[in-house]
């Protein structure tokens, strides 16, 4: 069943599958809440080691490639709580190979809803709310420490970053999937994508290569989760010169990765043999 399809009902079909998918693994889960709880703690816990590692850097330097404290806090926030609701929503797609290899990909393509609505819904695991929580507490303390005088347009720069961002990571989880039909055993070089973009994203752009910098923007634009929008909100001078406008199109970014995942998320399937064929 080809879960690409254009028309707005197969787009509905899927959200109805993936909910009613989600919610019988969120009854599944708090029917143990004890293991919910320290499970989402030790997620949440996780995450702040990322931060406590920033916190020991600034504990020897005034500044990482110029940025201060609360700067590399919004960079984090950003780019953490982006993160953290796509692999939320659609982070179990990385499990694809695992299901190719041992054929339970099969029984998917026969159920009457969307292969990726049912793959994204598989094991939803509510306990990564903890990673959301980490990043959204970073953010807050990077909005409120920021010497910026805020205007209208900097509040909305960072909502788009929040809503284009989550796109961004979702059409990376997408494309990684999808790369899976071919290299079966790939979700290392998946993970690369996803849970190394995020990390790479925690850093400001003056501490990497133009080079880097320029792939980030221009080929996999993960530039636009939290650097451009941050540059833009803290005053500075956008990455590479780019013009001011490029810091409210986070949701293009994320609408175009999508796009360009959902084609690459269909080639795949059509590509994809069953183990019985």
């Amino acid at each position: 069943m080809d879960p690409g399809g254009a028309g707005g009902g197969r787009v509905a079909a899927g959200l109805r599958a993936y909910g009613l998918i989600a919610a019988m693994w969120i009854r599944s889960t708090m029917a143990y809440r004890a293991s919910f709880a320290m499970t989402t703690f030790a997620s949440f816990a996780v995450t702040v080691l990322d931060f406590v590692a920033i916190l020991m850097m600034f504990s020897r330097v005034d500044a990482l490639g110029g940025w201060s404290l609360p700067e590399i806090a919004l960079l984090y926030g950003l780019c953490g709580v982006s993160f953290g609701l796509a692999d939320l929503g659609i982070g179990s797609v990385e499990r694809l190979g695992v299901r190719v290899r041992d054929g339970t990909l099969d029984t998917l393509l026969v159920r009457p809803a969307p292969v990726l609505a049912q793959l994204a819904a598989d094991r939803f695991a509510l306990r990564r709310l903890g990673r959301v929580t980490q990043g959204a507490l970073v953010l807050g303390y990077g909005l409120a420490a920021v010497d910026v005088a805020w205007t209208a347009a900097k509040v909305l720069v960072v909502v788009l970053a929040l809503v284009g961002g989550g796109a961004v990571f979702c059409a990376v989880f997408v494309a990684g999937a999808a790369f899976q039909f071919v290299a079966q055993d790939a979700s290392e070089v998946q993970n690369a994508f996803t849970y190394g973009g995020a990390t790479l994203l925690q850093y400001p752009p003056t501490v990497f290569a133009q080079e880097m910098v320029r792939a980030v923007t221009f080929v996999l634009p993960l530039a636009f989760v939290n650097w451009i929008p941050a540059a833009y909100v803290l005053g500075r001078p956008l990455p590479l010169d780019l013009p001011v406008w490029t810091a409210f199109a986070s949701p293009l970014a994320g609408a175009v990765c999508c796009a360009l995942s959902g084609l690459a998320w269909r080639a795949g399937l059509r590509s994809y043999r069953s183990t019985g064929s």
